[in-house]
């Protein structure tokens, strides 16, 4: 509460708040702003025949806004594919590494790229969404009320447009408010379905009060607090490595000589892996659900929601992801150069190469237990709830990206609270610091 408090008493911090909750309502009432042509009442139950797999997957990541047929239907998926994909070519194409070294001007170049990319994935969804839309008409429900290409046309403009705004919104949301905005939206969107789900819940213990009883309900509660617990512990954890500065004098006086960490996280790529090993098994997934061919048919079902493909390859790539962001987001050999300026050193180990490779060989090992942790806490509840029938309305992925979001939501409002207050403290009537004389 005093948190809060001390939030709206600060009028920069104050104003960033107010605006990324400003932008999360314009995102959650574009949820129910549905596209032309078509009967929402038709397709929501559409997606609740199929909450289990994909529909009901691909719903929860756009916030409910697949069953309602809204505007934003393909979700901030197309972004992040089209991130995915810069990123990789990064890696590969000498000219957009380059670019990637060139600070922010290189960043936004890369940007302009993946927006490009994103219009792009957009019109492709877009067309295979119409498409199989009017693949749903059926005696007795009429989803599409006029199909023909009109109508995809319209769809793939609507959808597209759509998720242009989504992108616009999240990085508006980085710039001005506090947090990811990418991950923000998608918190929202998750988050939006917790009020169905206790309700869903509650209606359990009323038709069922033999096997959802009392006892039921604080075993099922004690479980979800010890794993939201498990991933604040594990988000926190993290490894501290002892750099000692050396002495220099400056004049009569002498600087340095003191010690600090460098802090290396269990987990460095924070909730990225799953979403990014989410969004690439959709993509195919979408294509060979929507195209109705009999022949992809296999494939489709092969990449079930709860299918040991599915789980083996969404494993696979959690795997993949969470080396490959981590080393995009922190590079040994650069650490140790900055070190190295700044005459800074590992007690016991050599500046330079010695240093990068002491540094990889650690964020090695803290990588490959953060990479296994992300899949474990990913996968099992999605085990518990399709195989065991647990009731779990969230899934790992969802509850990883809520707890995720929400701890790097709070670490930045804590920094902006802990700055503004050392400005008050150290501003122009406040004390002077000098440097600490030898």
């Amino acid at each position: 509460m005093g948190v809060i408090i001390n939030i709206f008493k600060l009028p920069e911090l104050r104003k960033r708040v107010l605006f990324t909750l400003a932008m999360l309502a314009v995102y959650r009432f574009g949820v129910f702003v549905a596209v032309p042509g078509v009967d929402r009442t038709v397709m929501d139950d559409i997606v609740r025949q199929g909450a289990g797999g994909f529909l009901g997957y691909l719903n929860m990541f756009s916030g409910g806004a697949l069953s309602n047929l809204s505007v934003f239907a393909l979700g901030i998926m197309p972004y992040i594919s089209a991130s995915i994909i810069m990123q990789l070519m990064t890696a590969v194409i000498p000219r957009l590494e380059m670019l990637s070294k060139e600070g922010e001007t290189g960043r936004r170049k890369i940007n302009q790229y993946s927006r490009y990319g994103t219009v792009f994935l957009s019109v492709v969804q877009g067309w295979f969404m119409a498409t199989w839309l009017e693949s749903q008409n059926a005696p007795g429900q009429t989803l599409v009320l006029d199909p023909g290409l009109p109508f995809r046309l319209m769809t793939i403009l609507t959808l597209t447009a759509g998720t242009c705004f989504i992108m616009w919104l999240g990085e508006q949301i980085t710039e001005k408010g506090i947090g990811n905005g990418i991950s923000l939206i998608i918190f929202a969107g998750i988050v939006a379905d917790l009020p169905v789900a206790l309700y869903q819940l509650w209606q359990k213990t009323q038709d069922d009060p033999e096997n959802f009883g009392p006892m039921f309900i604080a075993i099922l509660g004690a479980l979800v607090v010890a794993v939201i617990a498990f991933v604040v512990i594990m988000e926190r954890g993290q490894r501290r490595i002892q750099v000692q500065y050396a002495k220099r004098v400056v004049g009569r006086q002498m600087f340095g000589g003191n010690a600090n960490y460098l802090p290396l996280r269990l987990n460095s790529a924070g909730v990225i892996p799953p979403i990014f090993a989410s969004s690439i098994l959709m993509f195919p997934s979408q294509i060979a659900g929507m195209t109705g061919s009999s022949s992809m048919q296999w494939f489709s079902n092969a990449l079930r929601y709860d299918g040991w493909l599915y789980l083996t390859a969404f494993v696979g790539l959690v795997i993949f992801f969470t080396f490959f962001y981590t080393s995009l987001q922190f590079n040994p050999v650069d650490v140790a150069d900055n070190l190295k300026k700044q005459n800074a050193s590992i007690p016991g180990i050599r500046p330079g190469k010695r240093t990068a490779e002491y540094i990889d060989f650690i964020l090695t090992r803290l990588t490959f237990a953060g990479a296994w942790y992300i899949a474990a806490v990913c996968v099992l509840p999605t085990l518990l709830q399709t195989k065991f029938n647990v009731p779990f309305y969230y899934g790992g992925t969802s509850l990883l990206i809520v707890v995720g979001v929400a701890l790097d939501t709070a670490q930045q409002i804590e920094s902006h609270l802990v700055t503004r207050s050392y400005e008050g403290f150290a501003g122009p009537g406040g004390p002077r610091i000098r440097g600490r004389r030898g």
